[in-house]
């Protein structure tokens, strides 16, 4: 029935916060890289009338791009839980023998305009491998950024 389209408002990103363990981290100003991608394999074959075709399958591998988070820059970089386990992880690094040490588990939440949930994408064995600040300049009036490379393992939307 294609009128059952119609009937359901888009989704509009208003307003957009990393969640870590169940706790909101950040509020966030842009997202990029919520990208759930399966692998193709590839294989040539030949057909009964001899000639090849191409076939494409499901692959083995399901590819999960870097989180790209865009945030205001907090005043307070000693306190912001995002800065603390960047530093961690950056001073003691991330033991290979432990695979839960320093990763995390987390979602990017969606609200309306009314703060309801809208949509959730949950990531699995996260880390912040890079935290960049945005170029300054004194002729500029606007808040400064940071943008946030969050490595991770698995991503999947759930909402």
């Amino acid at each position: 029935m294609p009128n059952a389209i119609f009937n359901t408002d888009p989704i509009i990103s208003q307003n957009f916060f990393l969640e870590i363990d169940g706790s909101v981290v950040s509020s966030l100003i842009g997202v990029s890289g919520l990208d759930v991608e399966v692998g193709v394999a590839t294989t040539k074959q030949v057909g009964k009338d001899g000639k090849q075709q191409l076939v494409k399958t499901l692959g083995e591998v399901t590819n999960v791009p870097d989180l790209s988070l865009t945030r205001v820059a907090p005043s307070d970089m000693g306190n912001d839980k995002l800065w603390g386990w960047f530093n961690d992880i950056r001073d003691k690094g991330i033991k290979l023998s432990d695979r839960t040490n320093n990763r995390k588990n987390g979602s990017i939440v969606m609200y309306d305009h009314t703060h309801t949930e809208v949509a959730r994408f949950n990531f699995f064995n996260g880390w912040p491998s890079k935290i960049s600040t945005d170029g300054l300049s004194v002729d500029s009036q606007d808040a400064v950024k940071e943008t946030i490379t969050l490595t991770i393992e698995r991503l999947a939307r759930v909402k």
